[in-house]
């Protein structure tokens, strides 16, 4: 590998379908979350929205966990979003690296929120808490998710307020990006929510879609299955609950060989 790494025995130690990336910036957005970017190889190919296992030695054996790759596919570099776990195996050591550090990373990227897991539509939604809305700042950058949908609605619901930074930046950066700024315009919808905190709108988004405040805050009808999909990716709980009442509004499940109305993603991170 062209990577530095630290020591012969670490080199020695990284299997060989794992890529040895270096950390180029690490964003601290509180004491729960926190952004990084690392290099991409030249060979890795992927599909915004897709995940991938990313780890770091520990000793002396290399630990990983799946990520949610948080750049669009054309990025030159690769961004995460992570929580901080205290006693997470891998995020106790991962929200310590910094500039220069190095990242494991399997060759292999996969997941099932994709542009190419849902049936044509016109309104998209992409419902997150927390992290989950990773793989959807991935997707909202990517010129095919405005090619194929006349609204993207991103929905991030998180316990406090500062916790809503990265998807508020993100959108922010959007509107200001030459390349996809003006394909956004008008399509991209960002509607966020909090749970323990005041804020303008709160509550979780499953209790905010089944009494309807949802769709009366964005000014757009209920979900109608001819014409709605949904992306949705969070907590166990979270993803159990909506999934629920997308069926209810009779959209159906999809998957990469049998794309539909909706899918999940059951990637998680420790």
């Amino acid at each position: 590998m062209n990577v530095a790494m630290k020591g012969e025995e670490v080199a020695q130690a990284i299997p060989a379908n794992v890529f040895a990336e270096k950390v180029t910036k690490v964003e601290h957005y509180t004491d729960r979350l926190f952004r990084f970017r690392i290099t991409r190889p030249s060979s890795f190919r992927f599909r915004s929205g897709e995940f991938v296992m990313i780890g770091l030695m520990i000793n002396g054996k290399p630990l990983f966990r799946a990520y949610s790759i948080a750049s669009p596919s054309w990025d030159e570099e690769l961004e995460f979003f992570s929580i901080k776990v205290p006693d997470g195996p891998l995020t106790q050591h991962l929200q310590k690296i910094e500039v220069g550090d190095t990242i494991l990373m399997k060759k292999k990227p996969t997941g099932t929120l994709v542009n190419d897991a849902l049936v044509p539509g016109k309104r998209l939604y992409m419902f997150s808490t927390g992290t989950g809305i990773a793989p959807f700042a991935s997707l909202i950058r990517d010129p095919e998710t405005y090619e194929k949908f006349e609204e993207v609605i991103l929905t991030h619901t998180c316990r406090e307020v500062a916790e809503l930074k990265y998807g508020q930046d993100l959108c922010e950066e959007i509107s200001n990006d030459p390349l996809i700024g003006e394909l956004a315009a008008g399509k991209l919808k960002l509607y966020n929510s909090v749970t323990r905190e005041d804020y303008p709108f709160q509550g979780r988004i499953t209790d905010l879609i089944e009494n309807g405040k949802l769709f009366t805050d964005l000014g757009v009808p209920p979900l109608d299955p001819a014409i709605d999909r949904g992306m949705i990716c969070g907590s166990m709980e979270m993803i159990r609950d909506t999934k629920a009442l997308l069926e209810k509004n009779d959209l159906n499940e999809g998957a990469n060989n049998k794309p539909a109305e909706f899918v999940v993603e059951r990637a998680f991170v420790g």
